[in-house]
C-alpha cells in the first residue's frame, strides 16, 4: 500500500488536505445499515464476516473518507473466550456473571487466532475491498481500564462505584485483572493488524470517569503496556477518551502515535495539552443534528482551532449520534477536503 493521507497525518507528515473520518461511522445513522442488520444482537453481525465486511465499507463508499474502521465492539474479545458478555440493544455490553474475585481470572483465558477467526476473515474481506482505493483499515481494542469497567460493573454505568472500590480496596487483584486484559488487548490488536489493519485505535472511553492520581496509578500502566506490545508492527496507534480533557497531557505520555481530543476541550487547547504530536477529533457530535449548514459552521470552526500545523485528523470528539443525517457528515467531508490544510510549506 502506499503511503494515504491518513497514516502520513498519523504521523505529523505534511498532507495535501486533512484526513477525516467519523467514530461510528458505520452504524444506526446510515439507512443502508439498517436495511442489512435488522434486529438483534450486534455481535450477530459482528460474527458474519460478509456483514461485518459491508457494514465496514458502507461509509468509506458513501462519506468518502480517509480510512475505513472495522465493524466490531470492544467486548467482542470476551465474547470470543466465554466470558459470559452480550450487547444488549438499548443498554449495551451486559455481563452474565461480572468479574468479582481472584477466581474470576481464570475466565481471562489468553485469547488465539481461532477465538477471533470471524474479526480476522472480516479484515481479510475489508482489506481486499480497500486496495483499490488505496484507503487503510483501522483495527480497534478497548482500553483495559474501561474494559474492565465493564467486567467489573456488569452493565454501563455513570458512578463507577464497583470498580472504583476494587481499585482502591484489592489494589493487587486490579492489578491482575489488568494484566490479564493487557494480554488480551495486545493479542486481538496484534490479530488485525497481521490481517492488514494498518492502524490501531485504542479507546478508554471511560477514563475521564478518574481522577489524575486514579488514572496514573490505576489506567495509564495498563495502556502503556498495550501499546509497548505493539511498537514492533510500525502501525499508528490512537489513544482516545471520553471526557478526559483534564488527563490529555498524562495520556500524551501512553506512547500512542495519536492522541484523540473529545469536544470538550477546544482544539488548540487540546493540541496545547498533548504537546507535539499528532491529534485527532473533535467536532460536537451534537452539531451535526441541525442541518447541514450549522454542521458545517461547526467543522470550519474545528478546522480554525486545528490551525496549519502538521498531524491533525479530523474527527468527531464521540461517536455519530444515530439520529445524524448522512448528508450532513457527507458535507462535512467535503469541506474538511477543501478547506483543511495541514503542514503543508
Amino acid at each position: 500500500m502506499n503511503n494515504p493521507v491518513f497514516l502520513r497525518a498519523c504521523r505529523g507528515q505534511s498532507v495535501e488536505h486533512v484526513p477525516v473520518w467519523f467514530m461510528r461511522q458505520a452504524g444506526r445513522s446510515l439507512p443502508e445499515y439498517r436495511a442489512l442488520r435488522g434486529t438483534g444482537s450486534i455481535l450477530d453481525a459482528i460474527a458474519d464476516p460478509v456483514i461485518a465486511s459491508e457494514v465496514t465499507m458502507q461509509p468509506v463508499r458513501r462519506y468518502g473518507v480517509d480510512a475505513a474502521i472495522l465493524f466490531s465492539d470492544i467486548v467482542v474479545p470476551y465474547h470470543a473466550i466465554d466470558f459470559g458478555v452480550d450487547v444488549v440493544p438499548g443498554r449495551g455490553p451486559v455481563i452474565a456473571e461480572p468479574f468479582r474475585g481472584t477466581n474470576d481470572l481464570a475466565r481471562l483465558r489468553d485469547l488465539t487466532a481461532l477465538d477471533v477467526a470471524h474479526v480476522t476473515q472480516t479484515v481479510d474481506l475489508v482489506v481486499k475491498e480497500l486496495e483499490e482505493s488505496n484507503t487503510p483499515l483501522i483495527g480497534f481494542a478497548g482500553a483495559p481500564f474501561t474494559v474492565a469497567s465493564y467486567l467489573v460493573e456488569g452493565s454501563p454505568t455513570r458512578d463507577f462505584a464497583i470498580i472504583k472500590g476494587l481499585m482502591h480496596q484489592d489494589p493487587t487483584l486490579f492489578q491482575q485483572l489488568l494484566e490479564r486484559l493487557v494480554d488480551i488487548t495486545i493479542s486481538f490488536l496484534r490479530f488485525q493488524v497481521d490481517h492488514g489493519a494498518r492502524a490501531l485505535q485504542i479507546f478508554d472511553s471511560w477514563a475521564g470517569s478518574l481522577t489524575r492520581d486514579e488514572y496514573q496509578r490505576f489506567a495509564l500502566p495498563a495502556t502503556c503496556a498495550v501499546i509497548d506490545g505493539l511498537i514492533d508492527l510500525g502501525v499508528p496507534t490512537i489513544l482516545f477518551g471520553v471526557g478526559t480533557g483534564e488527563l490529555l497531557d498524562l495520556m500524551a505520555t501512553a506512547g500512542s502515535t495519536v492522541v484523540g481530543i473529545d469536544w470538550h476541550v477546544d482544539l488548540d487547547q487540546g493540541r496545547r495539552r498533548v504537546g507535539p504530536k499528532p491529534v485527532q477529533g473533535n467536532l460536537d457530535p451534537a452539531r451535526c443534528l441541525s442541518g447541514e449548514k450549522l454542521g458545517v459552521e461547526a467543522a470550519r470552526e474545528v478546522l480554525v482551532r486545528a490551525g496549519t500545523d502538521a498531524g491533525h485528523i479530523f474527527n468527531l470528539g464521540h461517536g455519530v449520534l444515530p439520529d445524524t443525517d448522512p448528508a450532513v457528515l457527507e458535507a462535512i467531508v467535503r469541506v474538511v477536503h477543501e478547506e483543511g490544510r495541514a503542514g503543508v510549506q
